[in-house]
């Protein structure tokens, strides 16, 4: 209600996965790392897990196990390979990260300078005070194969048509999801934006007061997290966590949230196509996704 978007980890599912793995709360504050890992002097002993991209940690230089929890010493140094799939790693420390709390949440949004550790990206010499370490956390305990998520290679983005759609030309609609598309540079966590497919046009109307003159312009209008834009009808544009929460452009249909980890874990020049699916399918998608969730979490119960 504050136009405050949600942020918090682009890929939820390897977040949990993490967090569960060092036995913290499945939402516990944890880091996330784009692309790069960073290098990490550990003040008191902890236990770690690091999932989702596969970007080795290495401990004094030592190769560590992804998926798996391992124990990290006072004084040792955990720094990491260069990413060889996918797009973000999770790194999660038994006690979370105790940064304060802001509007109920830890999560960084950079754009608003709120959140996290002083509103912003983490910089050379920062100190993350951490919570304390849950007694019932083991060493050693991995994520089976069955509830680990492939990343990389080409990706299916399921999307449910709708919003603006009819904005688009039949035409422009069809080729959109017949054509596969590129991510481009510019792919955060505000969006993604996608390259190489063919220009959609706009069926010819006049624009109404409010709308700007460009075609792909409408009056403002909320945009869900997931929701698709084409500034222009040249390149879409899938808004993510840290996105605005509304604006001026039309939405031609929404990124199922289920599919919005495997966005996540998408790099620059990574192929992807974009799926029709009905609401129903969406749904049944998401109750699916939710089962594995909970298979998840009945892992650690055991």
């Amino acid at each position: 209600h504050l136009g405050i978007p949600p942020s918090g980890a682009l890929d939820q599912y390897a977040l949990r996965a993490a967090n569960l793995l060092v036995g913290n709360a499945p939402t516990a504050a944890v880091l996330e790392c784009a692309l790069l890992g960073p290098q990490l002097e550990f003040q008191r002993d902890a236990l770690v897990a690091v999932c989702g991209a596969r970007m080795t940690p290495r401990l004094e230089g030592a190769e560590m196990p992804l998926d798996t929890s391992f124990r990290v010493r006072a004084g040792q140094v955990l720094g990491f390979d260069f990413i060889r799939a996918g797009a973000r790693g999770y790194l999660a420390i038994d006690g979370g990260i105790a940064v304060p709390e802001v509007l109920g949440s830890r999560s960084t949004y950079g754009l608003g300078a709120i959140g996290g550790l002083q509103g912003r990206r983490l910089a050379e010499g920062d100190l993350l005070p951490l919570g304390p370490a849950s007694p019932s956390a083991v060493e050693g305990l991995a994520l089976p194969r069955s509830l680990q998520v492939e990343v990389g290679g080409e990706v299916s983005l399921r999307v449910v048509p709708g919003l603006y759609v009819h904005r688009l030309t039949p035409d422009a609609v069809e080729r959109f999801f017949a054509e596969t598309w590129t991510v481009g540079s510019e792919a955060d966590r505000t969006g993604y934006r996608f390259k190489g497919g063919t220009a959609l046009r706009f069926e010819p109307r006049e624009q109404p007061f409010g709308a700007g003159s460009d075609p792909s312009n409408i009056v403002d209008a909320c945009y869900p997290i997931g929701s698709i834009q084409v500034p222009g009808g040249l390149e879409p544009i899938v808004l993510h966590r840290d996105a605005v929460s509304g604006g001026g452009y039309a939405t031609l249909g929404t990124v199922i949230s289920p599919d919005l980890n495997r966005l996540a874990q998408m790099q620059p020049n990574q192929k992807a196509r974009f799926v029709a699916v009905s609401l129903e399918e969406g749904l049944e998608a998401r109750r699916r996704y939710n089962w594995q969730v909970q298979r998840l979490q009945h892992f650690f119960l055991r």
